[in-house]
């Protein structure tokens, strides 16, 4: 049977928010799901498609008695928003935020919040490159893979209401150690995201280019019309890991601007064959 919370507060009700909040009332699992943002016309939206039944600018009262809090703020946020409503939380509620960046979110947590954690991060690897509260969906987090990062010190059964409250919503849930998330992330997400940025820019820095772009540049790039301030404070919170997959980036991209310049055919192939098979390898296609 799954879990019905009393009261759930969902702070920031964009895509993600507004999303957890119709896919949560859709299935009867929250007596009144509380939203909180930062300003009113996304509060009014949200409230409009039905993702909240209330709406607030403070997130510190609107997490007051709420059974489960869940952060969906960009990631330079969630720590702030951690320490404000830490000191209203019941003592059994469990917290999560959905960060695509879970280290220093976590080691904050574990630096901040008493033992047991009943903090648990997570991060639903669903995404688009819409936003907003218009936007949400019930069905968003169907079929997707949310990732829970539970420190050692959390209390079992904040970790049980994590896992369970993003597989109430559909999705599949797998848990891994927060550093090596933000690894993984770097490479499959992150990295992707800053080349679609540069093939975007790529293109448009030459004239008149528009009547010949084709399928494969509006597939490359579609991610870089993604929210530039998301991917600003991604690049801030997980800055090793995604600078070690720029600097593995460039050195492909030099190894292969070596082949084209030397005219070297093996090499060339060798390149195109080597990029087919690993994604072969990676997405089973």
């Amino acid at each position: 049977m799954k879990r019905r919370y009393r009261a759930v507060t969902i702070i920031g009700v964009g895509l993600l928010g507004g999303s957890l909040g119709l896919a949560l009332k859709a299935r009867g699992l929250a007596g009144v799901v509380r939203g909180v943002g930062r300003r009113r016309v996304s509060l009014e939206t949200a409230l409009a498609v039905g993702a909240v039944d209330e709406v607030s600018l403070d997130a510190v009262e609107a997490s007051r008695g709420a059974a489960l809090v869940v952060v969906c703020t960009p990631a330079a946020q969630v720590s702030g928003v951690l320490d404000a409503i830490l000191p209203v939380c019941l003592p059994d509620a469990a917290v999560t935020d959905v960060a695509s960046t879970k280290a220093l979110i976590c080691a904050h947590a574990r630096a901040s919040w008493p033992r047991p954690l009943r903090f648990v991060g997570s991060h639903p690897m669903a995404g688009s490159d819409k936003f907003g509260p218009e936007h949400a969906r019930a069905d968003f987090y169907e079929d997707s893979v949310a990732i829970v990062t539970p420190d050692p010190a959390a209390a079992p059964d904040a970790v049980a209401a994590v896992r369970e409250l993003w597989e109430s919503v559909g999705a599949h849930v797998a848990e891994v150690d927060a550093g090596r998330h933000d690894a993984f992330l770097a490479r499959t997400s992150h990295v992707p995201h800053v080349a679609a940025a540069c093939l975007a820019r790529l293109v448009n820095a030459c004239d008149n280019l528009r009547p010949f772009i084709g399928q494969g540049y509006r597939d490359m790039t579609r991610i870089a019309a993604s929210r530039p301030e998301i991917w600003r404070d991604t690049c801030l919170t997980n800055r090793d890991a995604i600078l070690d997959g720029i600097d593995a980036l460039s050195a492909m991209l030099d190894d292969v601007r070596d082949a084209v310049g030397a005219a070297d055919a093996e090499r060339i192939e060798t390149f195109f064959r080597d990029g087919q098979r690993a994604r072969k390898e990676a997405v089973g296609e």
